[in-house]
């Protein structure tokens, strides 16, 4: 099972779900109309690390965090 966590401004609840790759998490987030919009724009880490590819595969136990971009100063 994998753990999908939304930070940010991005308010949703966890997911726990049985994916093998972030293409596979991508395909079903984008289905979400009010995650879509996020997606485009979102960094992603796989335990606490930030990856740059959808082919990341993914194992039991990981966890996925979508981080949206913020303004700071």
């Amino acid at each position: 099972m994998i753990r999908v966590e939304f930070l940010g401004p991005i308010q949703k609840a966890p997911l726990e779900l049985e994916i093998n790759n972030l293409n596979e998490l991508a395909a079903l987030l984008q289905k979400d109309e009010e995650l879509s919009t996020w997606l485009e724009n979102c960094a992603v880490a796989v335990n606490d690390t930030l990856v740059s590819s959808l082919e990341v595969a993914l194992k039991d136990g990981d966890k996925v965090s979508l981080l949206p971009p913020v303004c700071g100063g």
